[in-house]
């Protein structure tokens, strides 16, 4: 196979979910393994709704997550092409001009359902005259302009779904362009990939029913239609369909919230494939593992609470160098290899180590029960001589053991509460050196 070339197209009119990330990811990894390119395409033929914010956004959403481009594009910028594109359309007798109103449309499509018959357009237009059309102009009315299917079956290999065809006599003739003259997404998009040499076309099932004519245009228009790949759509944990609109599953607030990029990815790469969802260190690790053959068919659910225990077991395994610069904004005391390396096990998210800040170099209460408080006086009388190590745990519970009788979550359990303030928490071996002899002798009231 020649190196692919493939795109990811989306529009500006809101923040990127995880449903679309998912389709930018397949391509980004197909792409990557394959020694492609992945090419960025500003769908914003739709100028009142996008926006130059939102593609800042979804550009930096991109780029946090590493799905990098080779190359980037706005539709917006080729509107010229996209009308000598409808010229050549119109010439071959390919795009004509149809003048039924959306309420009309509506009638013709529950009249044949009544009947029946499937709701596509009877290609009423085709019988108007020049008289006719000129009659509807002068009234006011404008024409949408509507693609020419052939009517025979369109057949491709879907790289995801198999031998797939489409019967282009049971669909209506695609609306190109609008009554205002405006682009709809398949001509701009086939033209787009005829010029960028788009190999391959990733995206959801929900476009398997528009690929019969997208690659009857692209054959019109003198192009070769690229092969195809219809994943399964991305759901919620409750089987309903994702979208912009729910914001917990936008990228941006999955960011704000502590997820880790890689799990994301990690998440979306292998959720509805037939791989085990692990964490992975890199895209590249995740570009080498990639297959078609691995997706399944059936709807993939994307539930919050699998990511979080995804993020957890990643973060868990984060080295000082990748966190660092956000401990140090959490708190300069977090600046600490060492403290990190502590307290990481204890935390779903890089963010969970700031309150362990305050319990290892600030100031607590600590928590010693009264059948504890005799103990936990004399306990610093025992504490090892010097500066405190990781040895020094254990060497100190030894000597209180030998010297009180204690021993297990009698032991341990009260020294612990006396020097954190909390029952459960990092290996006290670790947690020892960093909060120190002063404050150590401090908390258990020496």
């Amino acid at each position: 196979m020649t190196a692919p070339v493939v795109r990811f197209a989306p529009s500006p009119t809101g923040r990127l979910h995880v449903g679309n990330v998912r389709t930018a990811l397949v391509n980004w990894l197909f792409a990557r393994r394959e020694g492609g390119k992945f090419i960025l395409r500003i769908d914003d033929t739709d100028l009142e709704r996008s926006t130059q914010e939102n593609e800042d956004i979804l550009k930096e959403d991109l780029t946090w997550l590493g799905l990098t481009w080779a190359a980037t594009f706005k539709q917006s910028d080729r509107f010229g092409i996209y009308d000598e594109a409808a010229a050549k359309l119109r010439a071959l007798g390919l795009l004509y001009p149809a003048y039924e109103t959306a309420e009309e449309l509506d009638v013709k499509r529950k009249i044949a359902q009544s009947r029946g018959r499937p709701p596509v357009y009877d290609r009423a237009a085709l019988s108007l005259t020049d008289a006719d059309r000129a009659k509807l102009e002068a009234s006011g009315v404008r024409p949408h302009w509507r693609f020419k299917l052939s009517g025979e079956r369109v057949e491709w290999n879907d790289l995801v779904r198999g031998p797939q065809s489409i019967d282009t006599s049971s669909v209506s003739d695609p609306v190109l362009i609008r009554e205002d003259g405006s682009y709809l997404y398949t001509l701009p998009s086939v033209v787009d990939d005829i010029e960028a040499g788009i190999t391959h076309v990733v995206r959801g099932e929900d476009h398997v029913t528009n690929s019969g004519a997208q690659i009857e245009i692209f054959m019109a228009l003198g192009g070769k239609a690229p092969e195809m790949a219809h994943m399964p759509l991305l759901v919620g944990a409750d089987g309903s369909a994702l979208s912009k609109r729910i914001g917990s599953l936008s990228v941006g607030q999955l960011r704000d919230q502590g997820i880790e990029a890689m799990a994301i990815c990690s998440h979306l790469a292998k959720l509805g494939t037939s791989d085990n969802i692990e964490p992975r260190n890199s895209l590249d690790q995740l570009a080498e593992e990639f297959a078609f053959s691995k997706i399944g068919r059936a709807p993939a659910r994307f539930d919050e609470a699998d990511l979080e225990n995804l993020n957890a077991v990643l973060v868990h395994a984060l080295p000082f160098a990748a966190v660092q610069d956000r401990l140090a904004a959490l708190d300069p005391r977090a600046d600490n290899e060492a403290f990190w390396l502590a307290v990481r096990e204890n935390c779903a998210r890089v963010s969970s180590a700031r309150p362990w800040t305050e319990i290892i170099f600030g100031r607590i209460a600590p928590d010693i029960a009264a059948e504890d408080k005799d103990f936990i006086a004399g306990a610093g009388a025992h504490l090892p001589a010097g500066e405190l190590t990781g040895a020094s745990w254990g060497e100190w519970t030894n000597t209180l053991k030998a010297a009180t009788g204690r021993k297990g979550k009698g032991l341990f359990m009260p020294l612990r509460k006396a020097l954190t303030g909390m029952e459960h928490g990092p290996e006290m071996a670790a947690v020892l050196p960093l909060i120190g002899r002063a404050r150590v002798l401090e908390r258990l009231g020496g």
